[in-house]
């Protein structure tokens, strides 16, 4: 038995092995080594299914109750559950399965280890999170009988595109049986995260009239019409910068992220598309994002009679901001810091699947190992931090500060 008031806590519970949690490091090389690109992203990604039935077979090897679901064609959540012995709280543990592309990369799935970090695709983003979640519910299971209440395991499909996996699972979770907190195991360095930005994916379509390159007095140039959308959404990222920022999460912003247009050098353009992402913070809403757009086409249309475009709104997902003295909440900064020494409260740059828990009623943290390279050509993860995230995953759930 460990000792009860250690570092503030109290723990009803014995301590599970170190050895459980350091199982996390061979959890999180095995899944490396399944390449998980996301296929709406990358056509040809392996998808879900591969790394979604290793975390199978490896909870139903241990006797945890789990199965898999397909939330479309070809793609796959994993859930797993340990329940406890007595009535308690239900708390949820989230990752997503995809990673984005490998191109470019050397050895992305060999999970090589070197010098206490750990190398590969999704190392970071997010299969260390994974790992630790998987052993922390491994650790669980094995001490069911401290238990009180239930941990479900979410291992989903798409967030690096649409959270759809994230979405199938609130749709289809039973609504008589709610979840009290959860903790979404994202890489935040350690820092115990309550907030990020929103953003929404914005298209523009310019329209002009194609003619021979010859005859300017036929065409209209649907790019040289573009190119005023441009100034104008420059202006509107000036003015965003230069706002009132939030307390935590500073001001909105936007970059153009794709544009297309044109058919060949000697001819007139018709059409242009430029697609952009806006990141909103809270009390930016998709009205406000729309009304944006919606305002620099009427002033372009006024100023000039043959401006002709359409704008439309893709795709929109919320800011999260949770409250930091939820008590939930606290409890994990203190399970955190209990293990650590010292932790500090942060926010996310990136969005998360955070976001649509918090939508759906459910206080949740943010809270991973440290690392870098989020999507980019070299991408490790921290050995030693997935262990600690493991053991306190197990410490949140078995001996919850002030228990």
């Amino acid at each position: 038995m460990i000792n009860r008031a250690a570092a503030g806590l109290v723990y009803s519970t014995p301590m599970e092995p170190r050895s459980t949690f350091q199982r996390s490091l061979s959890i999180l090389k095995s899944l490396i080594e399944i390449e998980s690109v996301n296929p709406t992203l990358v056509p040809g990604g392996a998808g879900e299914r591969r790394i979604a039935e290793y975390l199978l077979s490896l909870f139903q090897a241990e006797g945890i109750a789990s199965r898999l679901e397909e939330i479309c064609p070809g793609r796959f959540n994993v859930v797993a559950s340990a329940r406890g012995a007595r009535p308690g709280p239900r708390l949820l543990l989230n990752g997503h399965l995809d990673t984005v592309s490998a191109a470019g990369m050397t050895a992305p799935f060999a999970a090589i280890e070197r010098d206490g970090k750990i190398f590969g695709r999704g190392a970071l983003d997010m299969k260390a999170g994974l790992a630790a979640a998987a052993a922390a519910l491994i650790a669980i299971h094995n001490l069911r009988e401290w238990l009180s209440g239930e941990v479900v395991f979410a291992g989903v499909a798409d967030e690096e595109d649409l959270s759809l996996g994230t979405r199938h699972f609130l749709q289809n979770w039973a609504v008589g049986s709610p979840f009290d907190f959860a903790l979404v195991a994202e890489p935040t360095d350690l820092k115990v995260c309550s907030a990020h930005k929103g953003f929404a994916w914005l298209e523009v379509t310019t329209e002009g009239v194609a003619a021979h390159g010859s005859r300017p007095r036929a065409g209209v140039d649907a790019i040289c019409a573009m190119g005023k959308v441009l100034d104008a959404l420059e202006l509107l990222e000036q003015r965003l910068q230069s706002g009132p920022p939030h307390a935590l999460l500073g001001t909105g912003s936007l970059h153009a992220s794709l544009i297309e247009g044109g058919r060949e050098w000697s001819s007139y353009p018709d059409r242009c598309v430029l697609k952009y992402e806006r990141r909103t913070i809270p009390a930016e809403s998709d009205a406000v994002v729309e009304a944006e757009l919606d305002t620099i086409l009427g002033k372009l249309r006024q100023s000039d009679s043959r401006f002709r475009a359409q704008g439309r709104l893709v795709v929109s997902r919320a800011p999260l901001e949770v409250d930091r003295q939820q008590p939930s909440l606290r409890r994990f900064f203190d399970a955190a810091q209990a293990r650590l020494g010292r932790v500090e409260w942060g926010t996310a740059s990136f969005w998360t699947d955070a976001a649509l828990l918090s939508e759906a009623g459910i206080p949740v943290a943010i809270f991973g190992p440290r690392g870098e390279g989020l999507h980019s050509l070299e991408e490790f993860v921290v050995a030693e931090d997935v262990v600690a995230c493991a053991e306190i995953f197990y410490r949140f759930v078995m001996g919850r500060p002030g228990a």
